[in-house]
């Protein structure tokens, strides 16, 4: 999953003995553990994505959640990709294609026999508007598995600088639509389950996310701090991880309340992630599953983190953010509201990028951006490049690219990208890096 270091404190305290990468293994092991005894047990599974997946009306109905890119990328974790997505191309399927589809059709071909173990037959699948493979992606379950399908259309932000507000006539017309589509999706749950759905339970379900969502922020804005306590891109898929599997459990709110302590803890005692900060940096793009410790290596050998990434917006669905809220006392209403914002900042976190990394560059003191360019995913790949030019151009904020593949491991290359690394660093280094450097910096961008 994540490295992280277990800290003790002087005082012993609970948060101090907490170990965030123990605690998130031992959550995921137990969510697959479930999940194998699923069908056994007659419960419905629905298979959902990390964006736009209506979990908690699908928790309503006691839906077991089955998160097919989470799978594919647990095999690249777990260094069995190759086999599956090798499976999948001998089958027929181009390399070009998104490898979490190629894995989740290997995964078909092994009879749903994965890593972590069996993966249920799903009762329904839920899809969206949120990345485009979505939809292509529930069509081979439709096709193969004869699997029922939902798909969530889902507004985005229209236009750079265009902004969604609660209240507004735009966000209520948004919501509308949202609701229509949540009706309908209930209809389907209620013929699947056979109950009705409870609007009590809906809320409690809502709160705990509510409360999720809290310490969620909290821990974001922890990293603000300097020396940052975790590392974004690799501490921070283990958070992720929890965030999106145990969304609206018990069981995810106090993972997240003792992450949210465990590193205040961290913050006070000045500890952080890299043992000598002296870069901050943001990293944009998907994660390298199969190589995503070494990359991170390569960035701290030279004292660099990864103070923030907007993976962590997009793949939380756009949940990180103080006004998303829901109001317990009309569940279904706030629900669709929630949604839509939470859907907006989403896809706008992809389709314009750059107006939520100039937000984040200042918000988190980078001195430099590092863009991951994916070889099978050119929905979130295909603007960088201006994106890139932006930032160096009208921010006068240095940017790295490299490439490599979500879970592929035929695409990594070990020595071309240390080489791209280390020619950063260098580069950061004559610029005036660091602290002293990151001052002059911020000064030389707020007089542009």
């Amino acid at each position: 999953m994540t490295t992280a270091t277990l800290e003790h404190g002087p005082a012993g305290s609970a948060a101090d003995a907490f170990d965030p990468r123990s605690e998130g293994q031992r959550l995921i092991k137990a969510w697959y553990a479930d999940l194998e005894q699923a069908n056994e047990r007659r419960q419905p599974v629905a298979n959902v994505f990390v964006m736009g997946n209506a979990i908690e009306i699908l928790r309503a109905f006691d839906f077991k959640l089955v998160f097919p890119e989470i799978n594919s990328l647990q095999t690249g974790v777990r260094k069995a990709s190759e086999e599956y997505i090798r499976l999948s191309e001998d089958y027929g399927m181009s390399p070009d294609v998104c490898s979490y589809v190629k894995a989740d059709v290997g995964l078909m071909l092994k009879e749903n026999r994965h890593p972590a173990g069996n993966i249920p037959k799903a009762s329904l699948a839920i899809a969206s508007n949120m990345c485009g493979t979505f939809i292509k992606w529930a069509e081979i379950w439709e096709r193969w598995l004869k699997t029922p399908t939902f798909v969530l259309d889902l507004p985005g932000q229209r236009a750079a600088g265009w902004q969604v507000r609660p209240g507004d006539a735009q966000h209520a017309s948004d919501a509308r639509w949202v609701e229509a589509q949540f009706t309908e999706l209930i209809a389907r749950c209620e013929a699947i389950t056979g109950r009705k759905l409870d609007l009590d339970r809906l809320a409690e379900i809502e709160e705990r996310v509510n409360r999720m969502v809290f310490h969620w922020n909290n821990v974001m804005r922890l990293n603000r701090a300097c020396p940052a306590p975790y590392n974004a891109m690799l501490d921070g898929l283990t958070f992720i991880g929890i965030m999106n599997v145990y969304r609206g459990a018990e069981e995810g709110v106090e993972f997240m309340r003792r992450l949210d302590e465990h590193l205040q803890a961290k913050v006070a005692r000045g500890e952080g992630r890299v043992a000598d900060e002296h870069y901050r940096l943001i990293f944009s793009g998907t994660p390298c599953y199969v190589s995503m410790r070494r990359l991170v290596e390569l960035f701290e050998t030279w004292g660099g983190v990864f103070a923030y990434s907007d993976y962590l917006t997009f793949a939380a669905g756009g949940m990180d953010a103080t006004d998303i809220v829901y109001d317990t006392s009309r569940p279904l209403e706030s629900l669709a509201e929630v949604t839509a914002l939470a859907a907006h900042r989403g896809l706008s976190n992809q389709f314009f990028a750059h107006e939520r990394l100039a937000g984040q560059i200042r918000d988190y003191g980078a001195d430099g951006v590092v863009f991951h360019g994916i070889k099978s995913c050119r929905f979130v790949s295909s603007g960088m490049a201006d994106t890139r030019e932006y930032l160096s151009r009208r921010l006068d904020v240095p940017t790295l690219y490299i490439e490599s593949d979500l879970i592929d491991p035929r695409y990594w290359s070990d020595a071309q990208i240390k080489n791209r690394v280390d020619a950063f660093f260098e580069a950061l280094h004559q610029r005036g890096g660091g602290p002293v450097g990151r001052k002059a910096n911020e000064e030389r961008r707020a007089s542009a």
